[in-house]
């Protein structure tokens, strides 16, 4: 185990964070919908080596606090930006995977001044599939892709969130018009699309990189909707690139 444990407490609740320190930048991973973290370590681990990798736990998922209520998507983009002060970090790259790219385009938008880059791993939702039942469908069919080591930690991350807390994350995903707020990031961003992702059609992919005003798309072949965990070392080149390219 190349990473450890650190924690911080934001607006009152304590944020589980998992850092492998390498010599680079920081890069920070934001996880999906009713999940936690725990996908994002593999990819941890492999970028760790080149950068300041952290990967955090939003509230009421994983190891971080409950809160009372569920919080909006808004709410949870708050805590990321004010976590990375907490964190002493200084412009990091935000990497949100699937819903979390959602929250990070909410966090570059509302908080121009906390990130210097976005990577947007199988950015949700498609507009044209924004329903539960569309959703739901597009989850299973691409269930048929992942590996089979993901079940263990997907039951894991549910059994921690809860019921309430999974669909109200899924209900914040739908309700997100975030077509709306990519327009106004102002920073480099990468969009990662696996090309056998159920749950991103290309097209979708295709129009949040032209929606984006410093967008790019690569399309990972063979690969389904969670990149990061089933080909860590494949993105975690992809992404060292990326900001090799940001800083000059």
């Amino acid at each position: 185990m190349g990473w450890e444990r650190q924690d911080h407490t934001v607006d009152g609740f304590a944020i589980a964070g998992f850092r492998k320190q390498g010599p680079g930048s920081a890069v920070v991973c934001v996880h999906g919908a009713g999940v936690s973290s725990r996908e994002l370590l593999p990819f941890v681990e492999a970028i760790g080596e080149r950068h300041d990798a952290w990967a955090i736990d939003l509230p009421g998922f994983g190891a971080s606090g409950k809160p009372a209520e569920p919080l909006t998507l808004p709410a949870l983009a708050d805590v990321v930006a004010a976590w990375a002060d907490a964190a002493g970090l200084e412009r990091p790259c935000l990497l949100g995977l699937s819903f979390g790219c959602q929250v990070v385009v909410d966090v570059a938008a509302r908080h121009p001044g906390v990130a210097a880059a976005l990577v947007l791993g199988g950015p949700t939702v498609d507009p044209r599939g924004r329903s539960p039942w569309r959703l739901v469908a597009q989850w299973l069919r691409n269930s048929r892709g992942e590996s089979p080591r993901m079940a263990p930690l997907n039951l894991a991350d549910y059994r921690d969130a809860g019921p309430r807390g999974v669909l109200a994350a899924f209900g914040e995903s739908i309700r997100d018009r975030v077509e709306d707020k990519l327009p106004l990031v102002t920073v480099p961003a990468l969009v990662i699309r696996g090309g056998r992702d159920r749950m991103v059609p290309q097209a979708w992919a295709e129009e949040v990189t032209r929606l984006l005003p410093y967008g790019r798309l690569v399309v990972m072949d063979g690969l389904p909707h969670m990149t990061p965990y089933r080909a860590p070392r494949q993105v975690a080149a992809l992404v060292e690139g990326f900001l090799t390219e940001v800083a000059a």
